[in-house]
């Protein structure tokens, strides 16, 4: 049995699209809120979480919702193709009320801003849950952290062409000392990736044909399924599972309030504390992603020869590592130098191993039919530590100091290796190679 390289890549486009608008988001909104609007880091970091509310809500219904849809189309791409449209629609509204408020400040155009913020974030959340079920709905279980591998690349590539054209359209030099950046031109950047992925998509995945296949498959193998029939011949989870499904989540909650807590703020951390702009905070994060997309395929051999678990914590250590160096690499300096460079890079190939795994750990723990529910499960434990992560963060930055970001960070980082030691469910086991198939990874 062997994953279908290609396939696996079309479907992750949809996430390419996601992690391209993500990735700009969380860049350039706070700047935004805080530059042109001028709304303290504490309600600005309130704005931030908006999002995260929303998906509290958004991401486990529409996850469930689309287990029930059935269209010529499948289950999950009239979600994909509806909230990309009117994602990118409102998407290129925003920057002409950035620049409109600039010229002439106005309550009614902040109130219209964050209305369609609010709206931009709702079609973001009626496909996520979706996009990403789509990948377990048609692959078989044991090689989902392989497909998962794939599908954070491309993740990842869509926030490398983000941070290569922010880095290019945004250089230090053009934007140090100004008053007001026009960021129209890296909106468009940013619909266009989403737009032409989602069309390539459409004309390339079948949906539902490759759900039929893959259900078929997984019909000769019961042994893959974790749950059991209750006495009215329901499947349920045993109490065991689920008590590993709850310190999995858990988990992912502590990981995702540490990463989200620097992914938030490292754009107005950089410009506070070291005194540089859009472009310099970019080429760090770039690193990151690049050193994120070099490890996303072998984490993902890496994971089916030691496990899912082992690797993730493993993840978790070199994280926090990497956070607590990023404390004393920026704290006392204003230049961004080479051994930041290298942290980054750790930094992504930590988050690699954490997030190709914690994914198919979740879903593996559920039956077919359930997979979107089980996202949403999964969205809702790092939903729920994102709609705190911007707030508190925001909140401890501006009323003890803003170096506090990292030792933030390290802190929520290293407890969740304490709860993913309880974890004893969705891990693969290590499978024996032989013959050619021996020399598949090499």
């Amino acid at each position: 049995m062997k994953l279908d390289n290609k396939r696996t890549v079309l479907v992750g486009l949809a996430f390419l699209s996601i992690c391209a608008f993500w990735q700009m988001y969380d860049s350039v909104v706070p700047l935004i809120l805080t530059k042109t609007f001028h709304i303290n880091e504490t309600i600005s970091g309130a704005v931030m979480a908006a999002d995260n509310v929303l998906a509290l809500f958004l991401l486990p219904m529409f996850g469930a919702l689309s287990d029930r849809t059935d269209t010529r189309l499948g289950k999950r791409t009239p979600y994909i193709l509806a909230g990309t449209f009117f994602a990118v629609i409102i998407l290129n509204i925003l920057p002409f009320l950035d620049n409109g408020y600039y010229a002439e400040p106005s309550i009614a155009k902040l109130i219209v801003f964050v209305v369609l913020l609010g709206l931009l974030l709702i079609s973001m959340g009626v496909y996520r849950s979706p996009a990403v079920a789509l990948m377990p709905d048609v692959t078989p279980k044991p090689l989902r952290s392989k497909a998962n591998a794939i599908i954070n690349l491309m993740g990842a590539l869509g926030g490398i062409i983000y941070l290569i054209a922010a880095a290019l359209l945004y250089p230090n030099s053009k934007t140090a000392g100004v008053a007001h950046v026009d960021y129209q031109p890296l909106f468009l950047v940013v619909s266009g990736i989403m737009t032409l992925s989602v069309i390539i998509l459409f004309a390339s995945v079948r949906e539902k044909e490759l759900v039929r296949k893959n259900q078929e498959l997984e019909l000769k193998h019961p042994e893959w399924n974790l749950s059991e029939h209750d006495m009215s011949g329901n499947e349920v989870l045993p109490r065991e599972v689920k008590k590993s499904l709850a310190f999995l989540l858990a988990s992912i909650a502590l990981w995702f309030i540490g990463y989200n807590g620097i992914t938030t703020w490292f754009t107005t951390y950089v410009d506070q504390v070291m005194g540089q702009g859009l472009g310099g905070a970019s080429t760090c994060l770039l690193i990151a992603s690049g050193g994120a997309i070099v490890s996303y395929i072998p984490i993902g051999s890496l994971a089916s020869k030691i496990g899912r678990k082992r690797t993730i914590m493993t993840g978790i250590i070199i994280l926090a590592l990497c956070f607590l160096a990023g404390f004393f690499l920026t704290a006392f300096t204003d230049r961004i130098n080479a051994p930041m460079f290298i942290v980054f890079a750790l930094t992504g190939f930590a988050w690699a191993a954490i997030n190709v795994n914690s994914l198919p750990m979740v879903v593996e723990m559920c039956k077919g039919s359930d997979i979107g529910k089980f996202t949403g499960y999964y969205y809702t434990a790092s939903m729920a530590a994102q709609v705190a992560t911007p707030i508190l963060a925001g909140f401890l930055m501006r009323n003890v100091d803003y170096r506090i970001l990292f030792p933030y960070a390290t802190l929520f980082t290293a407890a969740s290796f304490f709860t993913m030691i309880k974890v004893k469910h969705g891990d693969c086991a290590a499978e024996a190679r032989k013959g050619l198939d021996a020399f598949e990874d090499m």
